[in-house]
């Protein structure tokens, strides 16, 4: 972080005695950095996510289009209408950090976010326990309800990044066959679904952090949050934690698990809706998700771990239909 933009922060902040603590990480393809930053006033520190796109794209995976840039520029537009617009409604069961502060100008942003860290959610992990699955599931559960029928307003009218209408290089350099000519198809079932929520679309166990004991989670990295059913986050999820063999031993256990906790939230949150319908529709759609995410990985990165044989004979169901 440069002196120009912490003298930004401290305008901002109105706190001339902020520092910087620490940068966190990059932002993805060279888009910015996510820093700690704290008030030697008051000892407080706060996580600043500071968007800045480059002049040139250096995508990882060496997906530098113009399609590819204004969907991140506009991923980032979304991010902030979230904190400023939903993130409110989030309660402790569905934990997102909170807004402090907000300043844009063109393509550049900046977002002052609560630091995690400091209420409790100090763990971040690389690979999950059963334990820590059942809070991520549980998260999931409570944010879908907590949105249950709400308006995408400001946010992306289909959530999830791999989204179909926002992937047409991936697409087109998908190899032809069987899902491919199903996309579209595939595509469509799932958006004419009568049951929606808003997704996090983005639900990877890197975007969790946990308290020390793993019984409570909260999320961050909402840029691709908007409508959509909630089975897309949690396959998600669930493909972010677990291998093959996990899959084929634990999916089933934790999708039961996910709309039993959906039926707890609902009655929380006081939902009028027919969750026996919502579910019936949802568990259906199952396998199409799975599809739908192999359709993006098949054209984005054909050689990806995530690809296994569990996903493909989910599949291989949704094909059948």
């Amino acid at each position: 972080m440069d002196q120009f933009l912490l003298d930004n922060l401290r305008d901002l902040m109105r706190d001339n005695s902020l520092i910087l603590k620490a940068q966190v990480q990059s932002l993805w393809s060279g888009y910015g950095e996510i820093v700690r930053i704290e008030s030697q006033e008051t000892m407080q520190t706060f996580i600043v996510k500071h968007i800045c796109p480059p002049t040139q794209s250096n995508h990882p995976r060496g997906w530098n289009t113009d399609i590819s840039h204004q969907r991140k520029l506009h991923s980032y537009k979304v991010e902030s209408q979230f904190y400023q617009h939903y993130a409110p409604s989030c309660d402790e069961q569905c934990k997102v950090p909170e807004l402090i502060f907000f300043r844009e100008h063109d393509n550049s942003a900046l977002l002052v976010l609560e630091d995690l860290n400091r209420v409790g959610y100090t763990q971040r992990v690389g690979s999950a326990s059963l334990e820590q699955i059942t809070s991520g599931i549980h998260w999931l559960a409570f944010f879908h309800a907590r949105f249950l029928g709400a308006s995408s307003d400001g946010l992306w009218p289909i959530g999830t990044y791999w989204h179909l209408a926002t992937r047409p290089d991936e697409i087109n350099t998908m190899p032809a066959g069987e899902l491919k000519e199903a996309a579209h198809w595939i595509d469509q079932r799932l958006n004419d679904c009568a049951f929606k929520t808003l997704v996090h679309g983005d639900a990877k166990l890197a975007n969790l952090c946990f308290n020390p004991n793993n019984q409570s989670v909260a999320a961050v990295d909402f840029q691709y949050v908007g409508g959509g059913i909630g089975l897309k986050d949690v396959v998600y999820f669930l493909g972010s934690c677990l291998n093959d063999r996990g899959l084929q031993q634990h999916a089933d256990t934790f999708v039961d698990m996910y709309f039993k906790q959906l039926r707890c939230a609902s009655v929380l949150y006081q939902n009028e809706c027919d969750l026996d319908q919502l579910e019936k529709q949802w568990r259906s759609l199952y396998s199409l998700v799975w599809a739908d995410f192999q359709r993006f990985l098949a054209g984005w990165s054909p050689g990806h771990t995530k690809l296994n044989s569990y996903m493909q004979n989910q599949t291989t169901i949704a094909l059948r239909q």
